[in-house]
């Protein structure tokens, strides 16, 4: 079975989201495991519903480098197959991304390369985008830079705000990013090329 860890960090949507496709079938994985740097992650309680295993490194505890160290060991456990970002906030280091390359991706809320990092609706609305939407992208050193996987959009409405724009986004990314974990599922993308 193709095994999936997600790591996440708040209210775990895309984790619903990538839950939902594979209890309907649609999507043939396996989640061994979700893993968040926060104890108060409600993605973590759609986990344990599911009867998922839940690792918590709490970031609070750790330094940045053995924060990573203990991310590692808890990946390795898993063996997984691919590593999916859903929500998790915080960057990755270069040794953690380079362990695992072309193995780790991540939903962004904007058109990449536009936006990357933070308050991407406030700064569609701000610059008048007539587009706005998601990115799947795999994880690289830079953040929000790696080679883009899968992109969708919409039109920016002349009401929009952000909060509405971000409400509409996220329901392309509860359709974005199961389809893309399928391709990977299919072998139709490539997880290791070089």
């Amino acid at each position: 079975m193709f095994n999936l860890i997600v790591l996440l960090s708040g209210r775990g949507s895309n984790f619903a989201a990538i839950l939902k496709a594979i209890q309907n079938n649609e999507v043939k994985a396996n989640i061994a495991a979700v893993i968040s740097n926060r104890t108060d992650a409600a993605g973590l309680l759609i986990a344990q519903e599911a009867n998922i295993p839940c690792e918590i490194i709490d970031a609070a505890q750790y330094d940045k480098h053995t924060f990573d160290q203990e991310l590692e060991r808890r990946i390795d456990l898993y063996h997984p197959d691919l590593i999916v970002l859903a929500g998790y906030m915080r960057v990755l280091t270069p040794t953690l991304v380079n362990r695992y390359p072309k193995k780790i991706i991540n939903i962004h809320p904007s058109l990449l390369p536009k936006y990357p990092g933070l308050h991407t609706h406030e700064k569609v609305i701000a610059n008048g985008d007539k587009q706005h939407g998601a990115t799947v992208h795999f994880v690289t050193e830079k953040l929000d830079a790696g080679p883009i996987i899968q992109q969708v959009s919409l039109d920016v409405l002349p009401d929009d705000t952000p909060e509405s724009v971000a409400q509409r986004v996220l329901k392309l990314e509860h359709r974005l990013y199961p389809d893309v974990i399928k391709l990977f599922v299919e072998g139709n993308m490539k997880l290791c090329a070089t």
